[in-house]
């Protein structure tokens, strides 16, 4: 079953004039979801029965956060398209406690198999107040853990994960919470809202 939370429209993001009229929808993904309609094991059919959106841009299966999804291609290269360089930001957790060398190096940029990522923007956190995982995170008894949050304009197969992996530093969990100027408030794991087309 579908389930929808909608915002009033007062209180919508506003989008640019060029993507007006295009649909939007927010999704909360939970984990162990395909970012597509059709495939073996939970797909977004399970939560959004909305004819004509595709997702812009990736989000893992073993990622969770936010996930958009319009019906209009011009929007959804502009958000998937790392020539716009659209923000995202990650709520993620590691294994360890990075050192700060380890983030001066995030934030210059790192070294992967295809090629050195943007600068990132990160900085360590306080636990956020998130819903559970499910399955819950597996954790090593012997070795702390710490959250980070980090913005990059890219959006590379698994590139927060290896980013990390890079400086030392494994991802547990990773919480997509912003994209441009859409976030996550208000949605639990599994619901969506519609935000567009936008009123002029």
């Amino acid at each position: 079953m579908s389930r929808k939370r909608q915002q009033p429209l007062d209180e919508r993001p506003a989008m640019p004039d060029a993507m007006a009229m295009s649909r939007l929808i927010l999704f909360n993904k939970p984990f162990n979801v395909l970012t597509q309609f059709t495939g073996e094991g939970r797909t977004l059919a399970e939560f959004i029965d909305v004819p004509g959106v595709y997702a812009a841009g990736r989000l893992d299966k073993d990622s969770e956060g936010l996930l958009l999804l319009t019906d209009d291609g011009k929007l959804q290269a502009r958000i998937a398209d790392p020539k716009f360089k659209l923000e995202k930001t990650y709520l993620v957790q590691v294994e360890g406690v990075p050192t700060p060398e380890a983030l001066e190096r995030l934030r210059r940029g790192v070294e992967l198999n295809d090629g050195p990522t943007r600068p990132a923007k990160v900085e360590m956190i306080e636990p956020p107040e998130l819903w559970p995982r499910d399955p819950p995170v597996r954790f090593r008894k012997s070795v702390p853990d710490s959250w980070l949050s980090l913005t990059i304009s890219e959006g590379r197969n698994r590139q927060v994960r290896r980013m990390t992996a890079a400086v030392g530093f494994p991802t547990l969990r990773l919480v997509r919470g912003r994209i441009g100027d859409w976030t996550l408030e208000g949605l639990a794991p599994g619901d969506w809202r519609d935000v567009g087309p936008k009123r002029r």
